[in-house]
């Protein structure tokens, strides 16, 4: 039997030749990603570091007077105001929504098809975000979806009033009356008055309203009509009484007035026409402003109060999908043994969330929220495209005012602060974060 050969081992020289080609190996395959982070942000962080303590033009050293700038400047102030309120806001109801629909499309069978829509905006550019919420968040509720609804809320409770631009006419008995109209004279039973206005489209008419008439005289009785008394001119029509081509004011509230005092109300029919009970005799008849009111035209989302919440809502209708797909992703991860163990021993589902889930889901949950977080410091794409010019100032962010001072305001110094400053909050965040995932890997 042959003995069997051995290998002799390689003297040290070659095992140092072996080790530095692969160390040599390993940094030409390294060189090109470590030239392109160096040139797209080693330099760019230098640059603006030192950018950041030179004034507009650059030849002159300005110290810390850029970074004093932003928390002495109005404008930085509101941008880092309204940061702090993202920060707050849009990644807790982000990851809670995320939470609640990965939960919850776990007990239906359609659940596939449900993430898919939620995480769909994900598809969808900052750019085009901003364009669809311009939109919906539009003051005219023919145009504006979240106005249409409002409006359409309110308008189901508290109707708005067919008549917002109605008015007497020449020759007219009505005299303003704080917002409404009332009649100059008296009226009696048995006498039949004319409250004659004008300034209603005829296109804007309300349904009901049909060709105007005169009332009839009754006995113990007021009548009369309100109607719209559009005469052409001189030949054309009666001024003062119903024309065939006119329409009454259908559903007008008339109020019958003695002494301050509301005594009787009516309201007009289809052809303008209204009767009041002999309580009205002697008092003085008023059409209220509450049918000359304004229709009501919905909330002002994009007004200064509204307008960084709107834009809150429109990322959380963006970054929802994105916290749902991995907060379920760690839900496929939780042992159903605990739940179901919990269920046994009589916790009910929301004791089982708030005890079982959202506990053993926690590194994810922290993984999620810390993500967005970095995410709403450098947001600027909504802010930008959602906010009209007249609140642009209230919704500003810290992001949005670094690109305006640099390129509309010609502050370069400044922006550049403003960029060191943004760098520096990130990087405790980030921090945070290296040091979760690293634990999770340890683990």
């Amino acid at each position: 039997m042959a003995a069997p050969t051995t290998t002799a081992p390689a003297p040290p020289g070659r095992r140092r030749s072996v080790t530095g080609t692969r160390r040599t190996v390993a940094a030409l395959f390294l060189l090109p990603a470590l030239v392109l982070l160096g040139a797209l942000v080693v330099y760019p962080i230098g640059y603006s570091l030192i950018r950041s303590f030179y004034n507009a033009n650059g030849d002159g050293f300005a110290g810390f007077d850029n970074y004093k700038a932003i928390f002495t400047d109005d404008g930085i102030r509101t941008a880092l105001k309204n940061n702090i309120i993202w920060v707050v806001f849009a990644p807790t109801v982000s990851t809670a929504l995320g939470l609640i629909f990965a939960v919850l499309t776990e007990r239906v069978r359609w659940g596939t098809a449900f993430k898919l829509v939620v995480f769909m905006p994900m598809a969808i550019s900052m750019l085009a975000a901003g364009i669809i919420f311009r939109l919906v968040y539009d003051q005219d509720p023919d145009k504006g979806v979240a106005n249409a609804v409002w409006v359409g809320v309110h308008d189901t409770f508290a109707q708005s009033s067919a008549f917002p631009n109605a008015h007497p006419g020449r020759e007219s008995p009505l005299k303003a009356d704080g917002g409404g109209f009332i009649t100059t004279a008296t009226v009696h039973t048995g006498q039949t008055v004319t409250l004659p206005l004008v300034g209603v489209a005829p296109d804007q008419m309300p349904d009901g309203a049909k060709k105007a008439v005169a009332a009839r005289a009754e006995p113990g009785k007021v009548t009369g009509t309100a109607w719209q008394d559009f005469t052409r001119g001189k030949g054309v029509g009666r001024l003062g009484a119903p024309d065939p081509s006119e329409l009454g004011y259908s559903g007008m509230r008339v109020e019958a007035v003695k002494d301050g005092k509301v005594v009787a109300t009516a309201k007009a029919a289809g052809d303008g026409t209204f009767t009041l009970p002999a309580a009205a005799d002697g008092a003085q008849l008023r059409l209220p402003a509450s049918n000359f009111k304004q229709p009501y035209n919905g909330v002002d989302w994009l007004g200064p109060s509204l307008v960084t919440p709107a834009i809150i809502g429109s990322y959380i209708w963006m970054w929802a999908g994105f916290a749902m797909v991995l907060i379920a992703a760690g839900l496929a991860g939780v042992p159903r043994e605990l739940l179901e163990a919990a269920r046994v021993d009589g916790a009910t589902e929301w004791q089982v969330l708030r005890k079982v889930t959202v506990p053993l889901l926690a590194p994810v949950l922290a993984v999620v929220t810390v993500t967005l977080m970095i995410n709403v410091l450098k947001v600027f794409d909504l802010v930008y495209i959602i906010a009209p010019g007249s609140s642009q100032d209230d919704a500003n962010v810290l992001a949005l005012e670094l690109y305006r001072k640099g390129f509309s305001e010609g502050q370069p110094g400044i922006a550049s602060a403003i960029a060191v400053f943004l760098l520096l909050l990130v990087i405790p965040v980030m921090w945070f974060n290296v040091r979760r995932l690293r634990r999770e890997e340890r683990r």
